[in-house]
């Protein structure tokens, strides 16, 4: 998450966080945003540590958090 927020910060796109819930997190994401979104996210949360078996992370999109699953 604080990878996610450091490139956001970094790179001056709209897109915001909203939200933390577990092992998720809750974007806005302006629609011209979503495809570098979409890619960066998870090479980022897959990035932050090296285990031995592999990081996952999947990007869901929809209206609301319902629809983005």
């Amino acid at each position: 998450m604080i990878a996610v927020q450091d490139w956001i910060a970094q790179s001056g796109i709209a897109t915001k966080v909203i939200m933390q819930v577990h092992d998720e997190l809750v974007l806005e994401v302006p629609e011209n945003e979503l495809p570098e979104v979409r890619k960066r996210l998870p090479e980022l949360m897959c990035s932050v540590a090296q285990l031995k078996v592999p990081l996952v992370a999947e990007v869901g999109v929809g209206n609301n958090w319902e629809e983005a699953h």
